[in-house]
């Protein structure tokens, strides 16, 4: 079975539109420790998706690539171990 990554976003800048290259991917909101739950948003045949925690929306656009948006900086980079560190500090 092949292995999917699905590409995060978030809303630190507070745009009211983000356009990624992707269909189906992650909403959280903001960067942690302040994200919110994270939503699977799967825009199906449709061509855009409110996030139904933070209202952002989300418009598709072929032109990007799936791992893309616009703006760049609501592509959340950090992985699992990021999001653990952000919430519960460095271990010591």
């Amino acid at each position: 079975m092949a292995e999917k990554t699905i590409p995060h976003f978030q809303n630190d800048v507070g745009v009211s539109v983000i356009h990624t290259g992707a269909k189906e991917f992650m909403c959280i909101g903001a960067s942690p420790p302040f994200d919110h739950p994270h939503e699977f948003l799967d825009m199906g045949a449709d061509d855009e998706i409110i996030c139904p925690y933070c209202s952002t929306l989300y418009r598709y656009d072929p032109k990007l690539a799936a791992g893309e948006s616009e703006p760049p900086e609501c592509l959340w980079t950090g992985g699992p171990a990021d999001l653990e560190t952000a919430r519960t500090g460095p271990a010591r």
